[in-house]
C-alpha cells in the first residue's frame, strides 16, 4: 500500500478504530484491575503481582491516546458548528451523562466497595441516602468522597478541555487555528515526532507529579491536567494537517520499538529490589523512570495511529455501530465489572475462568444495555446519544453517520 499526502479529509475512519480499540483495551485493563496489587473497589482473593507486568504495557498510554483521539474528533466536530453551537451540544452531551452517570451507574461500584473493604451491613437504598448526602464517613487509608464519578472522571476532564477548546475558537479564526495546526505538524516530524512531545510530557511527570499525585478530583489534579490537556490540543490543531498523520504511519515500526523497549524497562525497574538502593540511586532512578513512561506512552500513541492508519483507514457497518456504541459501554463497563466481581466470590473460581467470564460478560451486558438505550428516546442523551433518527445503526444498514462523543 503506497502511502500519500491527500487532502484534508472529513473525518479520520482509522482514529475511530483507535478509539474503539482503546476502550475495548480499557475493559481488559479494569478486569485486570481485580487481580492485581494495586488498590481498586473490589479485589479477588487471587490477587497478587503476577499480572502486573501486563497491566504496564497500556498503564502508560490507554488514556493519553483517548485525550489525544478525542481532541481531533472535537476538532472534527467544530469545523461542522460554530464555536457556541459547539459548546452547547457538547456540553449536553457530556454533562448530562455525568450526572446520571453519577445519580445512578456509579453508585453500585461505591456500595460493593463499602462492603467489601469497610462491611458495611446497610442494604443499598440506606447507602444511596448517605451517597447523596455526601457522607464521608466511610473510611480505610482515607476516607471515601460521596458522591463520586469514579470512572467518568474521564467525561468530567472531557468537558473541561472541551470548553478549552471552544473558547480558544472563539478567541482565535479558524484560518488562524488552521494555519497554527499546519505549522506543529511540519514541526513534528522525523525525530521530532517522537522526541519532543515524550520530552515534554517527561518533564511535566518529573515536575508535577510528587506535588500534584493523580486524584482525578478535576481542581488542583495539575499533573493530569498537564499530561493530559496538551495531547488534546494537539490532537485538535493536527486534526486537518495531512502530513501529521502520515508521519505517524512512516513512524510506526520506530515508534512500536521504543514503546516494547520503554515497557521491558518499566517492568524490571518494578522489579528491582528497591530496598537495596540509596535514596539518591532511588531519586535518580525513579526520575530516568518517568522519562521512560512518557517516551513510551507517546510511542505506543505513535504507533497504535500509526498503523491504524496504514491498515483501518476505511468505512464499515461495523464501524458506525461500534463508534455509536462505544460511549455508552464506557459509561456501564467498569460498574458491571465491580458487581460481577463481588457476585462471583462465593463460586470461589478459578482467576483464569473468572477472568474470562468478567470480560465476556462485561463485555455482552454493555452491548446489551446499548441496545435497549439506543431504542429508548429518553434514556438516549443520558448515554451520551444523539437524539434518534429514523432508524438506529446496525451491522447490516447504513444510517446516518454519528458524530463522536469522546
Amino acid at each position: 500500500m503506497t502511502t500519500h499526502l491527500s487532502p484534508s479529509p472529513s473525518r479520520l475512519y482509522f482514529l475511530d478504530w483507535v478509539r474503539i480499540l482503546a476502550f475495548f483495551v480499557l475493559i481488559v485493563y479494569h478486569v485486570g484491575m481485580v487481580y492485581v496489587s494495586w488498590g481498586w473497589h473490589v479485589k479477588s482473593p487471587h490477587a497478587g503481582s503476577a499480572a502486573e507486568p501486563f497491566m504496564l504495557l497500556s498503564s502508560p498510554w490507554r488514556l493519553t491516546l483517548l485525550f489525544f483521539v478525542a481532541g481531533a474528533a472535537s476538532r472534527f466536530l467544530l469545523g461542522r458548528m460554530t464555536p457556541g453551537a459547539f459548546l452547547r451540544r457538547r456540553s449536553v452531551r457530556l454533562l448530562l451523562p455525568l450526572l446520571f452517570g453519577m445519580l445512578v451507574v456509579v453508585p453500585p461500584q461505591s456500595y460493593v466497595e463499602v462492603v467489601e473493604k469497610l462491611g458495611y451491613a446497610g442494604g443499598y437504598g440506606a447507602f444511596m441516602r448517605l451517597y447523596i448526602g455526601g457522607y464521608d464517613g466511610f473510611c480505610q487509608d482515607g476516607c471515601l468522597s460521596l458522591p463520586t464519578w469514579n470512572h467518568l472522571w474521564f467525561v468530567a476532564y472531557l468537558w473541561a478541555y472541551t470548553i478549552v477548546l471552544g473558547l480558544g475558537a472563539l478567541l482565535l479564526p479558524a484560518t488562524r487555528i488552521a494555519a497554527l495546526g499546519e505549522r506543529v505538524a511540519s514541526f513534528l516530524s522525523g525525530w521530532r515526532l517522537i522526541a519532543v512531545p515524550a520530552l515534554l510530557l517527561g518533564v511535566a511527570r518529573m515536575l508535577l507529579l510528587d506535588r500534584f499525585p493523580q486524584d482525578h478530583s478535576l481542581s488542583g489534579d495539575w499533573y493530569n491536567h498537564a499530561s493530559y490537556l496538551p495531547v488534546f490540543v494537539l490532537g485538535a490543531l493536527v486534526a486537518h494537517a495531512p502530513r501529521f498523520w502520515l508521519a505517524l504511519e512512516r513512524q510506526r515500526w520506530t515508534a512500536l520499538a521504543l514503546a516494547l523497549a520503554g515497557w521491558a524497562a518499566l517492568v524490571v525497574w518494578f522489579a528491582a529490589p528497591h530496598e537495596s538502593m540509596t535514596a539518591q540511586a532511588m531519586r535518580t532512578g525513579q526520575m530516568a523512570m518517568r522519562c521512560v513512561w512518557t517516551l513510551c506512552a507517546w510511542s505506543a500513541i505513535v504507533a497504535a495511529c500509526g498503523f491504524a492508519r496504514r491498515h483501518l483507514d476505511r468505512d464499515s457497518a461495523a464501524r458506525r455501530y461500534l463508534t455509536d456504541a462505544v460511549f455508552p459501554v464506557y459509561i456501564a463497563h467498569q460498574t458491571l465489572i465491580v458487581v460481577l466481581a463481588h457476585a462471583f466470590k462465593p463460586l470461589d473460581l478459578s482467576p483464569g475462568l473468572e477472568s474470562l467470564l468478567l470480560i465476556v460478560l462485561t463485555t455482552t451486558g454493555c452491548f446489551a444495555l446499548y441496545e435497549a438505550v439506543r431504542r429508548a428516546r429518553l434514556l438516549r442523551p443520558l448515554f451520551g446519544l444523539a437524539p434518534a433518527v429514523s432508524q438506529a445503526p446496525s451491522w447490516h444498514s447504513h444510517a446516518q453517520r454519528r458524530n463522536m462523543v469522546i
